[in-house]
C-alpha cells in the first residue's frame, strides 16, 4: 500500500474498521471534506435559494451559483450551459423529453450501443412507443468496445441522435468520444454522452470532445446522491422547451399565459438541490486537488493488476479490454456471481453482482450475470489481495 492512498483511504470514514470497497463504480465512498460540506450546508449556512431577501439567503445562493460554476469548469463548459438534475437518469430523461419530442419526428433513428446502461436505453424506447423513432443497436468489437467502425457504416441521414457510454460501467471499456461526435455529425446527427464513469477518473473537455450533450451523476464523483447535471450547448439548450413547470422556471405567470426563464433554470423547477449542489461543488475541488491524471493512473493500474491475476486462473472468465478504466467484471466457473458476492461480503470484501443495470450486454456476454470489481482513488493492492482471498475460499465451499 502506498503512502498516497493510505492518506487518501483515512480521509473516508466509511472505509473505517479495514472495509474492501470494490463497488465505487455504483457508488464512491464520501470523503471528510464532502461531508463537512454537507454538514456545513444543512446547518450553519443553510437558507433557501433565489427568493430570500435576507443575508444568508443571498449567500447561499451564491454559494449554489458556485457549485454551477464549479461544474461548468470541471467539464470545460459554460456555467450557462449546466442544468441541475437528480442525476445522469433524469438528465436522459430531460433530454428525451424536450429536445427529443420537439426535433425527432416518426421514422427518425437513434443509434445506441449493445453496451448501454438501462438509463441510456429505457428513455429513447419511452420515446419511441410515443412518436414512432426507430433504435439502432451499435455492436461491439471482441473485446468489448463499442465498434466505431460498425457505427460509420450503420449512420445515415436518418439519424438524429447518436447516444453512447463514455466509459461503460460493466467492461470499463473507453468511447473515442470525438471520432463519435465526427461521426455523428457527419450525418447531421448529435451526439449524448453518458459520462457516470468517465467523470470520476477522466480529464474532461466538451470543447475537445464535440458532444452535443454530456451527463453524469454526482455520487459516483465522491459527492452526494440525488444530483447530478445535463451540460448541452447553449444553443440548443435555449431551444428546448421546458419539462417540469413550478416555481422558479419561471418569468411571469398569470392563467392566461406563463412565460419562462431563460436555459438554465427553466429546467430547475421547483426548490433544488441546495445542499447537494454545494457538496457535489465540494467533491469537485476535493477531486481536481488530487488530480484526474493521477485517478485514471491509479484506477487502470489495479484494473490491468486484478486482470492479471484473475486470468492466472483457469476457472474464471474475464470480460471487457486489457486496458479497462477502474472496473473488472468477471465470472467464477460453477458460481453464481450473487453467491460469490455473499461469501465475499463474510469476508469484509463488497462488489457488485448482478446485471449492472444491462441486460442487453448480459445477453451479448451470454451470461445472466458478472461480478463486478470497480476502484476508486481509495483502492489499493490490499483489495486485490482480499478479494483474491474470499475467491479461494469460494472455490473450496463450492468444491
Amino acid at each position: 500500500m502506498s503512502t498516497d492512498t493510505l492518506i487518501l483511504k483515512d480521509q473516508f470514514p466509511g472505509l473505517a474498521g479495514g472495509w474492501h470497497y470494490l463497488d465505487t463504480a455504483a457508488t464512491a465512498q464520501k470523503p471528510q471534506a464532502v461531508i463537512d460540506a454537507t454538514t456545513a450546508a444543512l446547518g450553519r449556512d443553510y437558507a433557501t435559494v433565489h427568493r430570500g431577501v435576507y443575508a444568508r439567503s443571498a449567500e447561499m445562493t451564491l454559494a449554489f451559483e458556485a457549485a454551477r460554476r464549479k461544474v461548468a469548469g470541471f467539464l470545460g463548459g459554460a456555467e450557462d450551459e449546466i442544468v441541475f438534475t437528480r442525476g445522469a437518469t433524469e438528465a436522459i430523461n430531460l433530454v428525451a423529453q424536450t429536445w427529443g419530442v420537439t426535433n425527432l419526428r416518426r421514422g427518425d433513428r437513434v443509434l445506441l450501443s449493445t453496451l448501454e446502461h438501462h438509463s441510456n436505453i429505457v428513455p429513447w424506447q419511452l420515446l419511441r412507443d410515443r412518436i414512432g423513432i426507430e433504435i439502432d443497436v451499435c455492436p461491439l468489437t471482441a473485446d468489448g468496445r463499442i465498434d466505431l467502425d460498425a457505427a460509420a457504416a450503420m449512420l445515415t441521414e436518418a439519424h438524429k441522435l447518436v447516444a453512447l457510454a463514455h466509459v461503460s460501467n460493466v467492461l470499463g471499456s473507453v468511447l473515442d468520444v470525438r471520432r463519435a461526435a465526427d461521426l455523428a455529425h457527419g450525418v447531421g446527427a448529435l451526439l449524448l454522452v453518458d459520462g457516470c464513469q468517465a467523470a470520476p477518473r477522466l480529464a474532461l473537455d466538451m470543447a475537445a470532445l464535440q458532444c452535443d450533450f454530456y451527463v453524469f451523476s454526482a455520487h459516483k464523483l465522491y459527492g452526494p446522491t440525488a444530483i447530478g447535471a445535463l451540460w448541452a450547448r447553449k444553443a440548443i439548450l435555449d431551444a428546448m422547451p421546458p419539462w417540469h413547470g413550478g416555481g422558479s422556471m419561471i418569468d411571469r405567470v398569470t392563467f392566461a399565459k406563463t412565460t419562462y426563464a431563460p436555459a438554465p433554470q427553466r429546467f430547475e423547477a421547483g426548490t433544488p438541490a441546495i445542499v447537494e449542489a454545494i457538496a457535489l461543488g465540494a467533491a469537485i475541488d476535493w477531486l481536481q486537488d488530487i488530480g484526474l491524471a493521477r485517478a485514471e493512473a491509479h484506477e487502470r493500474d489495479l484494473a490491468t493488476v486484478l486482470r492479471a491475476e484473475l486470468r492466472a486462473r483457469n476457472d474464471v472468465t474475464v470480460f471487457g479490454p486489457d486496458d479497462a478504466l477502474g472496473i473488472v467484471s468477471f465470472a467464477l466457473d460453477g458460481v453464481h456471481p450473487h453467491d460469490l458476492g455473499t461469501i465475499l461480503d463474510e469476508e469484509g470484501v463488497a462488489i457488485r453482482a448482478g446485471h449492472h443495470c444491462a441486460q442487453p450486454l448480459m445477453d451479448h456476454l451470454g451470461v445472466p450475470a458478472t461480478a463486478r470489481a470497480s476502484f476508486g482513488l481509495y483502492s489499493d493492492e490490499s483489495d486485490i489481495a482480499a478479494l483474491l482471498k474470499g475467491i479461494e475460499r469460494t472455490r473450496r465451499i463450492f468444491g
